[in-house]
């Protein structure tokens, strides 16, 4: 089912879709996040990524009870977006041969990742609450944060300690 398909009539149907694909995009993400763990050479990076999985999948357990919550069915969606973006990182990561580099790449695509996951929260959460489902909302907001903190980590390591390592190799 594509975004806009006739199956969507509703705000409702359009927060159960948009919840198939963040919980879709979080599954691929806790499959990729090993492989970009076994990548990094930063010792900081590899931790934040450790730390990011176990994050992610607490994250599905979230999105698990909101479907509960919400009386539908556990499942996901094809989400062409995260697959693109994780296709993507892969491709860089495999082109990269200096290690500072390859971290400075890593850490950006994890954030391509994040950015991609805070706009899609940051709906459901809207969402949620025109539905009357703080209920959902409290839940998804709770990802959210988690989300944009990550986010804020990434920035702090690019900033402080990656980029400026890439730039001299």
């Amino acid at each position: 089912m594509g975004l806009f398909t006739r199956d969507i009539k509703t705000l409702d149907d359009l927060f159960v879709h948009t919840l198939r694909d963040i919980y879709y995009a979080e599954n691929q993400i806790a499959k990729a996040l090993p492989k970009m763990i076994g990548k990094a050479t930063s010792p900081e990076l590899k931790q934040g990524f450790e730390t990011h999985l176990l994050e992610t999948r607490g994250q599905i357990q979230r999105l698990e009870q909101v479907f509960k919550l919400h009386g539908v069915d556990v499942k996901g969606v094809d989400c062409p977006a995260i697959d693109g973006i994780i296709e993507e990182s892969n491709e860089i990561a495999g082109e990269v041969a200096d290690e500072d580099v390859l971290d400075a790449a890593l850490a950006a695509a994890a954030q391509a990742v994040e950015h991609y996951e805070i706009t899609r929260y940051g709906t459901l959460v809207a969402w949620a609450n025109r539905l009357g489902r703080s209920d959902c909302a409290g839940l998804l907001k709770q990802n959210l944060d988690e989300e944009v903190a990550t986010d804020r980590k990434l920035t702090e390591l690019a900033e402080r300690m990656l980029n400026p390592q890439a730039a001299v190799s």
